[in-house]
């Protein structure tokens, strides 16, 4: 392993009944008003904002509300809402939602606090490390974004799903996680959460680090759980326990605790789904359903004996070439009902061109090996095809 320091500030609160410790938790930051964000309604439906609104109160917090965060959230309403922030003196963002609501309250946290446009910490032309606290009610569990730094953001004018982070201060101080919410999420949103998790984990798993063997027996501990528990999911959504071990599982595969002593990820493959989600508005985990096999197969020299002890510790104690484990991976997507190849969404073969060009804007992509425009074109073609 690696030398390395962990460091992660954010206080969980898990279980049920918990959303309304929010507003004891925000009071103890000597905090007074918050802007409360949300998607689209759900937490309307749900019973989630009646309960955040009475701890707010009850804690004589002051509130604005703004709703609207796409699933694949976008820059016009992050700036939107920074003026919206400033405009009020409003103190903290409290983001009650999924990884999408919480990833524009990070950006919307730091670009209050920012006298510049936010995007320019995207674009990598200045490093914020400054931020509006950040508060998180989760009622999606896929991104990890409830205990980690990071944000993923569209500038949907230039078609560029980016990331940025203002370090430590980015970290929610406070989320809190109560499984039972998660109890009416549509099927594929479980789904999709799913495979983002897995590919969290894989990204982490197969960036080339050396003798990993405690993260490595952490990460495959995950990758059961989360298998088992989608299983159950799909027949019976209201299963606490398996919604309590995939949030669980959700929140620590990307709170860096599978990731230390490693190089902190290879990456390349979400830079590469970004490209899809950017043009074609793809729910996240489904276009890395099909991205991570191309991937795996377009490295498979490099990953082979990895794949194998991969494929032996989830899948069969009988795998003994890295394309089994690929093909079982494959599999258990088709099982739970997950796109496996381009054409399930549309792409045609002449677009490969346009999304590799669009991913190569970052170029070189990955850790494990460095991926130019012509590597990524490949990985689309394999994904096109489906043979893994």
């Amino acid at each position: 392993m690696n030398n390395f320091v962990y460091q992660n500030p954010t206080k969980i609160i898990f279980g049920k009944e918990t959303i309304g410790k929010i507003g004891e938790e925000i009071k103890n930051h000597n905090i007074k008003s918050v802007l409360i964000l949300y998607g689209k309604g759900s937490i309307f439906k749900n019973g989630v904002y009646d309960k955040v609104v009475d701890s707010l109160k009850a804690n004589n917090i002051q509130y604005i509300e703004k709703g609207g965060v796409k699933p694949n959230p976008v820059l016009s309403f992050v700036r939107e809402t920074v003026r919206l922030v400033k405009r009020n003196n409003i103190e903290a963002i409290l983001a009650v939602g999924g990884g999408s609501v919480i990833d524009s309250a990070k950006a919307i946290g730091a670009g209050a606090v920012y006298d510049g446009d936010i995007w320019d910490a995207f674009e990598g032309n200045v490093k914020l490390s400054d931020s509006l606290p950040i508060f998180s009610i989760l009622t999606l569990s896929a991104t990890g974004s409830e205990m980690n730094g990071y944000a993923v953001i569209t500038n949907e004018t230039e078609n560029k799903k980016w990331a940025f982070t203002a370090g430590l201060s980015s970290y929610p101080k406070v989320s809190v996680i109560d499984p039972t919410v998660q109890f009416t999420l549509p099927k594929e949103q479980t789904v999709y959460g799913a495979i983002d998790v897995l590919s969290h984990i894989f990204e982490l798993y197969f960036d080339g680090t050396p003798e990993t063997d405690l993260p490595d027996e952490l990460a495959e501990g995950l990758v059961r759980t989360i298998i088992k528990s989608v299983k159950t999911l799909i027949d019976k959504p209201e299963d606490y326990n398996a919604r309590a071990n995939l949030a669980w599982s959700a929140t620590l595969a990307l709170n860096g605790i599978i990731g230390a002593g490693r190089n902190y990820g290879d990456w390349a493959t979400h830079s590469i789904e970004h490209s899809i989600s950017a043009f074609y508005d793809v729910a996240h985990g489904a276009g890395l359903a099909v991205i991570f096999p191309a991937w795996m197969s377009y490295n498979i020299n490099l990953i082979n004996d990895k794949l194998i002890r991969l494929g032996r510790n989830v899948f069969s104690h009988d795998i003994n070439e890295g394309s089994q484990t690929i093909k079982q991976l494959v599999e258990f997507y088709k099982s739970i009902g997950a796109p496996v190849k381009l054409t399930d969404f549309g792409i045609q073969e002449n677009d490969l061109n346009k999304l590799a060009d669009n991913a190569a804007l970052q170029a070189p992509l990955g850790a494990l090996r460095k991926l130019e425009r012509d590597d990524i074109y490949q990985i689309y073609s394999i994904a096109f095809k489906g043979e893994y």
